[in-house]
């Protein structure tokens, strides 16, 4: 009898932990492991901050760290209505803003901050290729600070969410996936070496994913609309996020009121960031020319997409005309999305969502217009979220990643870097976990034979 209500007793407890996500974390010590982690994974960020950025040194125009610093110069010396508008103050030519009003925000911002201590560094003209020890020191802390502000919490919030409902799971196994998502290589990379603040965007759609999975789907709207705004780059999720939502609210008892509220905050979201330049179609206009680049052509620089692969072979931007280009990108980026749409507005589920988000963001990668060798943080972005199911997937995605990114991070005297957090990934993706109890490791001959 007593052993009876002893047990009792247990599973009520568990099943209180299981209701409540924030005492389900303390009941399996996740806090100290996640803050653990994110002390180390910002530790790796600074040492790799002690390397080389993109331009370092090599006039005229450097790179993107000048882009960047040039930003932060023009917005806070210029009035907002001038940000995006070729001037004797603002030569467009020389770095101007080729980003949604959201990363213009983030550069005043950081503008400010770098005026206050060290105002040499962002003064109008006389600063342009700075490179001043504490002006590095100041963006390099920006970068650091944004990491910790944006993605860091945002993975958090994921962890809570996705592992709460399923309270079953080890604690390496979330552990482990802590660490593959904060210690990415070819993230940290990208931002903290080559410069850049990948990490906001990429934050609020983590972020949005979450809200989706806890069936926050307001709060999703809003988070992913600022990643839009952010970086136009983002709608390589939008398609999962668009077929999941409205899947979801057709099932409802008023589809039409659920669609239009998700509808009524992606448009206010867009509203608030877009104000200053909706006093005129000339100045929105404006705006968005400076965000699709069309006249770059289909591909800039080499970058592993089917466009630049294909060129070896297909002289695509000599056979088409850029308008002809632009719509074999496009049917080819719709129909490559469309089968995981599809499934999604008919049965969604969160499993179902992730892994349309991974479709969408390799469909926009592979086969979109203008891709860029950093575009592949995007696809590798879900591949991390689905770390746990798809190890496998996650290890040769990321492998990928760097060799695709290998040219441009040799360029800017990140070697050391490289191979040192290359070889961190492979130790922490062979590090203790069970998920290896759960699902069979897959070899590359059983995957070659599964394709024969």
């Amino acid at each position: 009898m007593e052993k009876r209500r002893g047990r009792k007793v247990m599973k009520d407890k568990e099943e209180s932990v299981d209701d409540d996500p924030w005492r389900w974390l303390v009941h399996k010590g996740i806090v100290a492991s996640f803050l653990c982690i994110a002390v180390f994974a910002l530790l790796v960020r600074a040492a790799v901050s002690l390397h080389p950025y993109s331009g370092a040194g090599n006039p005229p125009k450097y790179g993107d760290f000048e882009a960047q610093r040039h930003w932060m110069e023009i917005t806070i010396n210029l009035p907002v209505k001038e940000w995006y508008r070729n001037s004797t103050t603002n030569d467009l030519s020389y770095w101007g803003l080729d980003y949604p009003p959201l990363t213009a925000y983030q550069s005043y911002i950081h503008g400010l901050f770098l005026r206050f201590f060290h105002p040499e560094s962002v003064s109008l003209f006389t600063s342009r290729g700075h490179e001043s020890y504490f002006g590095k020191l100041l963006m390099r802390w920006t970068v650091l600070s944004s990491d910790a502000l944006m993605f860091f919490p945002a993975v958090f919030y994921f962890v809570i969410v996705y592992y709460a409902s399923r309270p079953h799971g080890q604690k390496t196994d979330i552990a482990w996936h802590i660490a593959i998502m904060l210690l990415n290589p070819c993230l940290m990379l990208i931002d903290h070496g080559h410069f850049q603040y990948n990490c906001i965007s990429l934050g609020l759609t983590v972020g949005a994913v979450a809200a989706v999975l806890s069936n926050k789907e307001l709060v999703a709207c809003f988070l992913f609309s600022l990643a839009l705004n952010h970086k136009q780059m983002s709608a390589y999720f939008a398609p999962a996020f668009f077929s999941h939502l409205f899947g979801k609210c057709i099932r409802r008892q008023n589809p039409l009121l659920e669609v239009s509220k998700l509808g009524l905050v992606v448009l206010g979201t867009f509203v608030l960031v877009w104000w200053p330049y909706l006093h005129s179609m000339e100045a929105f206009l404006g705006v968005l020319s400076r965000l699709a680049p069309f006249e770059r052509g289909i591909y800039e620089d080499y970058v592993a997409n089917f466009w630049c692969t294909t060129s070896v072979l297909i002289k695509w931007k000599r056979m088409f005309t850029t308008q002809s280009l632009k719509l074999l990108s496009l049917g080819a980026t719709v129909s490559t999305c469309l089968p995981s749409m599809v499934q999604q507005i008919r049965a969604p589920s969160n499993q179902g969502f992730l892994y349309g988000l991974l479709n969408s963001a390799f469909s926009f990668y592979i086969f979109s217009f203008q891709v860029h060798e950093k575009s592949i943080l995007l696809p590798l972005l879900p591949a991390s979220l689905l770390a746990l199911e798809e190890p496998f997937l996650l290890k040769w995605i990321t492998f990928y990643a760097l060799f695709s990114m290998f040219p441009l991070l040799c360029r800017d005297e990140l070697i050391l870097p490289y191979f040192a957090l290359s070889a961190l990934f492979i130790l922490i993706y062979h590090g203790p976990s069970g998920r290896q109890d759960r699902r069979k490791r897959l070899s590359f001959n059983s995957v070659v034979t599964t394709l024969l």
